[in-house]
């Protein structure tokens, strides 16, 4: 493991020559293209040059498209027969991320290759083309709760850095880019971390959901509030939920591609099954389905949370309902009717 120095100038032909071997893709800003009137957008997207880096604001969108797309094809079919749809490349992509996104891969690696003994092999292959560079990250974003979460602090990264003024610090954990960066001044530079947020959550610490948790008027609040856009599904670096929708070609009824496409708890139609049944039709039942699988059913499963705490959910909703806000209510609830 090394460390290295560079200034901004320096860095930037650094940044060049890898882009020159891979792909680079970190959060980048899109002018006038935000949520509202004269606003700007900014997401994950592939990076041209250093000073495309956005490094003062959140992403609205997490990365995790870049391993589970919003909508890909995973094979043709003609008749009988079908193939598997080829891959949109095959060379590393370095990914410029923060602390709490490096965690949300974590999550989607259970979730794909590690739930059920069998790997989801669409993932797979695109994860496994992933490299992370770590954007130190030591202070909290508006509606950051990471800390709470325990997903502020990370390892699993080939390469940290941290920008301050005309220097950029880089430690080296990955071997196979130690010569891109062997260039540069030696530094003892270690990355730090958040160690506070302004919003705190209480999440709750249960072994077994008491069943009066499910049906609680607690819920009833988000009926009235929720829209149903499903805006926290897709700007979270953890929701993995899809459906399969197979498009038949014009010329033939027996030719088409199937594809996966992201879907949600909170959208409409997301529990229709064969025959018109449909269930958690109420916004309050979604909104405790989603909780709970945050906060309590992964980590039944998995030993930790889902929920990374990126604050992304309270960022985007257009009815101004905070995530962060729920778990504590869940934590209050649950004190209650256990009689704590």
């Amino acid at each position: 493991m090394s460390s290295y120095e560079f200034t901004r100038e320096e860095f930037s032909r650094v940044f060049d020559g890898l882009r020159a071997r891979c792909s680079l893709y970190g959060p980048k800003r899109f002018p006038g293209r935000g949520r509202f009137t004269n606003t700007d957008l900014v997401k994950y997207a592939q990076l041209n040059g250093l000073e495309e880096l956005e490094l003062e604001e959140k992403s609205y969108m997490s990365p995790k498209s870049l391993a589970f797309p919003a909508d890909e094809t995973l094979f043709y079919f003609t008749g009988q027969e079908f193939a598997e749809a080829p891959q949109d490349g095959e060379g590393e992509i370095v990914v410029f991320l923060r602390p709490c996104d490096i965690n949300g891969f974590r999550r989607l690696d259970a979730m794909f290759l590690e739930n059920g003994g069998t790997r989801d092999p669409y993932y797979q292959r695109r994860r496994e083309r992933l490299r992370f560079f770590m954007i130190e990250c030591t202070e909290s974003f508006d509606n950051c709760f990471c800390v709470s979460m325990k997903s502020n602090t990370a390892d699993d990264y080939s390469a940290a850095l941290r920008f301050s003024g005309d220097s950029v610090l880089v430690e080296v954990k990955d071997d196979e880019f130690e010569g891109v960066f062997s260039a540069g001044r030696p530094s003892g530079f270690k990355p730090e971390f958040v160690r506070e947020n302004r919003k705190r959550v209480d999440v709750p610490d249960v072994d077994e959901m008491p069943p009066e948790m499910f049906a609680h008027p607690m819920w009833d609040e988000y009926d009235q509030r929720c829209i149903a856009c499903g805006r926290c599904n897709t700007s979270c670096v953890t929701c993995t939920c899809f459906s399969t929708r197979d498009l038949f070609y014009s010329d033939s009824r027996l030719s088409g591609e199937r594809r996966r496409v992201w879907d949600g708890c909170h959208l409409d139609g997301f529990t229709e099954m064969a025959g018109g049944a449909s269930y958690r039709e109420k916004k309050g039942e979604r909104m405790r389905f989603k909780t709970f699988h945050k906060i309590y059913d992964f980590r039944k499963r998995f030993g930790y949370d889902m929920c990374v705490g990126c604050g992304r959910c309270d960022d985007v909703c257009p009815e101004y309902i905070s995530f962060a806000e729920c778990i504590n209510k869940v934590s209050a609830t649950l004190k209650e009717v256990e009689g704590r």
